[in-house]
């Protein structure tokens, strides 16, 4: 990725998320990404019909796009990070997914569902969930998310 897809990516978080089918047909969802520690990061859990298709083939596109008309294509093989460590992840997930939100979360707070969350209570229910962090490895990029399209 060049510079700027990294700049379209740290101001966009919604994108829509493709994984295959065993029978190849495509399977597509909407979701939130963030670039955290220059990793392109997305929250799910192991139960998530995504989850599945990626066990059995870790390829995927993300389609990133705002309200401008500008999106970013990104072909990608994901890693599905797991265990103990994904609760705290998925804390700096969604603390970077939610910097610059309005109304934006009281300090301390993290947004689950609408409803401001102390970081115990939101990696309490994390836990519950158990919450898996989606680690995309861009593979190829293209769109029209900078001041010319690429392809």
């Amino acid at each position: 990725m060049d510079d700027a897809a990294r700049t379209f990516l740290e101001n966009n978080h919604a994108a829509a998320m493709t994984t295959l089918k065993r029978n190849g047909t495509p399977h597509t969802v909407r979701i939130g990404v963030a670039l955290v520690d220059g990793k392109i990061w997305s929250s799910g859990t192991p139960d998530r019909l995504r989850t599945k298709h990626l066990r059995r083939d870790p390829r995927s596109t993300l389609f990133v796009f705002n309200d401008a008309w500008a999106y970013l294509t990104l072909e990608c093989q994901v890693t599905i990070l797991e265990g103990p460590g994904a609760i705290a992840d998925s804390v700096k997930l969604f603390e970077t997914m939610q910097r610059g939100m309005t109304p934006a979360p009281s300090p301390g707070k993290l947004v689950w569902y609408g409803q401001e969350k102390s970081v115990d209570e939101f990696m309490k229910l994390m836990e519950e969930e158990r919450r898996i962090i989606y680690q995309f490895d861009v593979t190829r990029s293209y769109g029209l998310y900078g001041a010319t399209p690429t392809r």
